[in-house]
């Protein structure tokens, strides 16, 4: 039988940045065991409302695997007004937030508007994140500004007041490799890439960041070391090569710009950020968790070196530029917890490299060695390996 609607079909919808709940909760570590549980016939508000359950397209995929959801509810009586609908998608070991899904049920309709005693159903579309337990579960409920709509059983929560929906279990995600060759002559770092040492350096081309898609303007990448430093060159195609930014430190990864992030130990917590935009200006931070304090983070001093080469003019909107290229020696010793100093032959950090460009200096184009499948560059889950080979 057709389940009512109160609206016309909708569009699926993508995942919405923008925060709608806000009431983010305790989080709450869930065993193993947990996971099979599901708030399918639970009630919300005192019994007004009851959660039918949450139908996807898939329990298993990749990250970056689309998948459609409906979800059903049904009035058992006149719900209470003012509450709208939330969706998260957390891991479901630690209960960190993987994606916000948040959006308007059926494109607006209210639980107070909804007719008592017929099922109800919402339906929307999102792509699969990694999870660092490779389980993820989707919550759900309703909320206003005083907070979550009270679910009447406690087996049906985790004590946060959001719904138990469906479990997805992620496959292991085989991450790209970057097998950097050691330079027998280091090159000079003079912005150019004519150094024997980058010949022997494998080219990759970097991808869309979100998704692995293909870009539009194209951007080569190579990585070499020796004992002191790890060298990394970018050659970024680009009509535009801009910068108002002009200070160390200035965000510049707010307009154009290439970088490089570390995490040498791959402990998934610490790890190194260093940019370099058109104009030569640097960024460095080291950050002590994900996302720690930025002022904190800039405070470290890298003492890389870093130099450009524009084929065009930098800055100059009324001409055509072709490319510039980029070039950073990174001294090695400065980086956060590596593992051998120098890297021995066979070593593995977890690392990726990312191009942001703005197109026309309006729509900002995200580029990385390894996607993300998330919108947010420090996705250390992500991040691609880089091999020393000898």
């Amino acid at each position: 039988m057709r389940i009512p609607r109160l609206a016309a079909a909708a569009t699926l919808l993508l995942l919405l940045e923008a925060c709608r709940d806000e009431q983010a909760g305790p989080r709450r570590r869930a065993s193993p065991q947990a996971a099979a549980a599901s708030a399918a016939g639970a009630t919300l508000g005192g019994g007004a409302i009851r959660y039918k359950g949450t139908r996807v397209t898939a329990a298993k995929g990749r990250a970056g695997d689309g998948i459609q959801v409906l979800h059903q509810f049904e009035a058992l009586q006149a719900p209470p007004p003012g509450y709208r609908f939330f969706v998260h998608l957390v891991d479901e070991v630690s209960g960190e937030v993987l994606q916000n899904l948040d959006h308007d049920f059926q494109g607006g309709a209210l639980p107070e508007q909804w007719p008592v005693g017929q099922p109800v159903e919402d339906r929307h579309a999102f792509r699969l994140p990694s999870s660092p337990s490779g389980r993820a579960r989707l919550v759900l409920g309703f909320w206003n500004d005083a907070g979550r709509l009270p679910v009447d059983a406690s087996s049906a929560h985790r004590g946060d007041q959001r719904l138990l929906g469906p479990v997805f279990e992620l496959v292991k995600d085989d991450l790209p490799v970057y097998r950097a060759p050691k330079a027998a002559t280091p090159p000079v770092v003079d912005g150019a890439l004519d150094d024997a040492a980058w010949a022997q350096a494998p080219a990759v081309q970097l991808a869309g960041s979100y998704d692995g898609r293909e870009v539009a303007l194209r951007t080569l990448a190579r990585v070499i070391w020796d004992d002191q430093y790890v060298y990394v060159a970018f050659d970024s195609e680009d009509p535009d090569a801009w910068g108002s930014l002009q200070q160390r430190d200035d965000p510049i990864y707010n307009e154009e710009v290439v970088e490089a992030f570390f995490d040498a130990n791959g402990d998934g917590r610490t790890y190194n950020e260093l940019q370099v935009s058109p104009n030569n200006v640097q960024f460095d931070a080291a950050f002590a968790a994900y996302r720690s304090d930025l002022e904190a983070a800039k405070a470290w001093q890298s003492s890389f070196t870093t130099a450009v080469k524009v084929k065009g003019t930098v800055n100059d909107g009324s001409d055509k530029d072709e490319r510039w290229t980029a070039e950073m020696r990174i001294p090695i010793s400065e980086l956060m917890e590596v593992p051998n100093t120098p890297p021995r032959p066979g070593d593995r950090w977890r690392f990726n490299l990312y191009r942001l460009e703005k197109v026309k200096r309006e729509q900002q184009e995200g580029q990385s060695f390894s996607p993300l499948f998330k919108g947010d560059f420090h996705h250390l889950p992500r991040f691609g390996w880089l091999e020393f080979a000898g």
